[in-house]
């Protein structure tokens, strides 16, 4: 049985008087192809929940909606209906909505909410992908001379491990001013030469 929310018709009354309309037939298509399906507000718009895990959402801008699945990135698309990442001009699958007009029929709808419907009862899930490792920072040519004149210090710094390397380069190129920077350069130098990297005290 749906389970409509009181905060849905809020956030709908709230909306542009365009939206309005859209927004009650993106909800109505959704009760109608899933007529188990629970409303909920997530992130300040509505979403709608199926077997434990979101369906899709909609929400309303100051000149247009957006719909989207959960899941849409992993379903088929039979119709050419959904967009790619890139081509996306707002949130969610179906671009900028500004008028019924602009969504697909009910009836590609529905074939669509009921492919994320059983996407959700199969427990499908978007893998999460490893961020990407931080790529080195290049020393600058004044760092690259300054361990020159301090062999210890270039020795140091050499046998330091990438994300050590990495965290002294980042404290000294992001200094905003020449003077923090010598600042910070001179500190470096010091406790290279120590054999220290640059979070040595936080370390046990």
């Amino acid at each position: 049985m749906s389970v409509f929310d009181p905060r849905v018709d809020e956030y709908i009354s709230r909306s542009a008087e365009f939206a309005k309309p859209i927004l009650n037939h993106l909800r109505d298509v959704v009760h109608k192809a899933c007529p188990d399906v629970k409303e909920a507000i997530k992130w300040s718009f509505p979403n709608f929940d199926y077997a434990g895990s979101i369906l899709c959402s909609m929400a309303a801008f100051k000149q247009h909606c957006s719909f989207g699945f959960w899941l849409g990135s992993v379903m088929r698309d039979p119709d050419n209906i959904l967009l790619t990442v890139g081509e996306k001009t707002a949130m969610g699958n179906l671009g900028q909505i500004k008028s019924i007009s602009d969504l697909p029929s009910e009836k590609i709808l529905i074939k669509y909410i009921k492919e994320a419907m059983l996407l959700n009862e199969n427990g499908v899930k978007i893998k999460k992908e490893k961020p990407a490792e931080s790529k080195d920072i290049k020393a600058p040519r004044y760092f690259l001379e300054a361990l020159k004149q301090n062999l210890k210090a270039s020795d140091a710094f050499k046998k330091l491990s990438p994300s050590h390397k990495r965290e002294y380069l980042q404290w000294i190129t992001e200094a905003k001013t020449e003077a923090t920077r010598n600042k910070r350069m001179a500190t470096t130098l010091e406790w290279l030469s120590e054999g220290k990297p640059l979070n040595w005290k936080y370390m046990k």
